[in-house]
Order: C-alpha cells, then structure tokens, then sequence
C-alpha cells in the first residue's frame, strides 16, 4: 500500500507514522505537513529514513493533487486544533480544516472510482458539543452536531464536506470522532504536557478554572490503532467515535501529574477560565468495538500517564525550544 498522511508531522500524525514504520512494513508512507509551529521534523527523525516527507501546505490544490495520485489511500489528520489559539485568531482554522479537507477530497475525486483510493477523515468528539456535569449521557455516531468553539465548528464543517462528498461523488470515505489525545510528541501548549514541563521547568501548574470540566482521555497509539482497523475495515461513508472510557476531570489529572511527578497535589494556580470552556466530553464506542473488534491497550490511564511524564523527562530537546514562547503567550491571556 502506498499511504498519504496529511499533518503527520504533528501530534497524533507523528505517532501514527511511527506504528505505520513498526507494524507495517510493507506500507510505503508519504508526510504531507506544512511544518506550522505544532509539526516537526524532529517528531518523525527516527523514522526519516523509512518516509518520504513532504513539506506543503494541504491546502496547496496542485501539490495535493500529485500525492494523491501517487497513493492507495489517504488518512487525513492535518488541521488546526487548539481552542485557545483558535479563540485568538479563528482564520487559520477555517483554511487549514475546512479548505484543506476540501482540497484533500477534491484530490480523490479527481482520481476517479477507478483507482479505488480509501480516505479516512480524522475528526474530533468536540464537534458534538458538550454535555452535562453528572450526566451519564455520551456522545454517539447519531449525536446531533453543535459545536461551540472557532475550532469544533471548522472540524464540523470538514465532517460535512467528507460526507457530501461520499453521497454526492461516490467517495470510499470513513470519518472518526475522537476524544481527548495523551502521550508522546504533544505540544507544550495542551494541558497535559504543559503541566508535565511546567513542573520539570520549575514553573507552577496551572489549571482553568476551577477544574470541574471533564474529559475522556484516549492514549494516542490506542486512537492510532482504531484509525488503522477504520481505515482497513470500516464501512464506506460510516462514521465511527473512538474512546477509552477515560473520563476523568481536570483536576483530577492535575492531581495526578503532580503526584506521579512528586510534587504535593495541591501545588498549582487556578487560572481564568477559557472563554465558552466546553463542560464535559464522552465517547460511546460500542460500535467500533462490536463492528470492527477494537479494542483500547492503554486502559490504565495512570500507567499511561506515568509513561508520558517519563517521555517528557527524556526528552527535554524536543519540547524545551517551545516552552518559553508557549508560556509567554498564556501569560499574555491571564492563564
């Protein structure tokens, strides 16, 4: 198989090229990411030999057109995805996730059903909205769309796009929602590392609010996995949530973090709170689980998060270039 990655130089992109080179040696893989502030070269060098990388923008129609062409099938993960930077400055948001996506489904259509080229959409839980405190509901594949932020409503807009696309051209399409992402090559900014590198840079903790909103913590190779049985044996046109059951609320994990990482579990700055801050996140993934057989490896949550502090310890060359501007722009917000 000759394998297209958009935004595979980022978080879960990187990650996801990492088990493509280990467990599927025989898949050619192509890097397409613009190489923005969250996308490095540096996340994919122990795999540079094994990838070809591309540096472009996704939304470049001429230079997405000629990888596509080039490709068996295609996994879309490039966009633009935090909600504090999207709040800021919303425009990146709407080219990157929406004209991207678009551009990316342009490609394949104009390949034609004759070349058979499977697509798979990377998308986000948050799209749905958010739910209730102490509510038992959770997002399904049959969820309402409401998105609340400059970023769920972009991804919302590409989920459409893919959509339209698979009615109206006949694209072999499959859409994921995810819940939250942990682990190895996350930026410095999303809280879960930015905690970790608060503590090893002598730096207080901080958390929004009063830490009550909830979310459903996946570790990354485990969403990579379901992205990988999705794009193999997923139903054409069908849409599939992945999640882990990892609810657990912000203050919690901030407990954690400090506790895994020695630290007295009380020693952090409640900060202002995200404008619009989404209440509580919930992934029901029955469906993957009973359609296609997934299932989650990384269901201890403090394992995993024991192993992601490890990581950050190890590998202070990656992230410690990004920190202080990450910090420098937090405190310009009051957080």
């Amino acid at each position: 198989m000759r394998l297209l990655v958009t935004g595979g130089a980022g978080f879960i992109g990187a990650n996801f090229v990492h088990g493509a080179v280990r467990d599927y040696p025989d898949v050619a893989v192509t890097v397409l990411d613009a190489m923005t502030y969250a996308g490095s070269r540096e996340s994919l060098a122990s795999v540079d030999s094994e990838i070809r990388l591309v540096q472009g923008d996704v939304t470049d129609a001429e230079l997405v057109g000629k990888l596509v062409a080039a490709s068996d099938a295609v996994v879309h993960f490039a966009a633009e995805t935090h909600v504090d930077n999207a709040l800021a400055d919303p425009e990146p948001f709407v080219r990157s996730n929406v004209l991207g996506t678009f551009s990316v489904l342009e490609a394949v259509r104009h390949r034609g059903a004759e070349a058979s080229i499977r697509l798979h959409h990377v998308s986000t839980d948050e799209v749905y909205g958010d739910l209730a405190l102490g509510d038992a509901a959770r997002f399904t594949e049959t969820t309402p769309y409401n998105p609340s932020s400059p970023y769920s409503s972009t991804k919302a807009a590409a989920d459409m796009l893919v959509r339209a696309w698979v009615r109206s051209y006949g694209l072999a399409a499959t859409i994921s929602n995810c819940s939250n992402n942990y682990g190895p090559y996350q930026h410095v900014e999303k809280f879960i590392p930015r905690q970790i590198t608060n503590v090893l840079t002598g730096r207080r903790p901080k958390l929004y609010g009063s830490g009550a909103n909830v979310r459903d913590w996946i570790h990354v190779d485990d969403h990579n996995s379901a992205v990988w049985r999705i794009l193999t044996d997923g139903g054409i046109g069908r849409t599939y949530l992945i999640g882990s059951e990892g609810e657990r609320d912000n203050l919690s994990v901030m407990r954690a973090i400090l506790k895994l990482m020695g630290r007295p579990v009380d020693e952090f700055d409640h900060v202002t709170d995200r404008a619009g801050h989404d209440l509580r996140y919930a992934i029901d993934p029955s469906t993957l689980r009973t359609e296609l057989g997934w299932e989650p490896e990384h269901t201890d949550f403090e394992d995993g998060l024991r192993a992601t502090v490890q990581w950050y310890r190890d590998n202070e060359s990656w992230w410690g270039p990004l920190k202080d501007v990450v910090e420098a722009e937090y405190e310009e917000r009051g957080q």
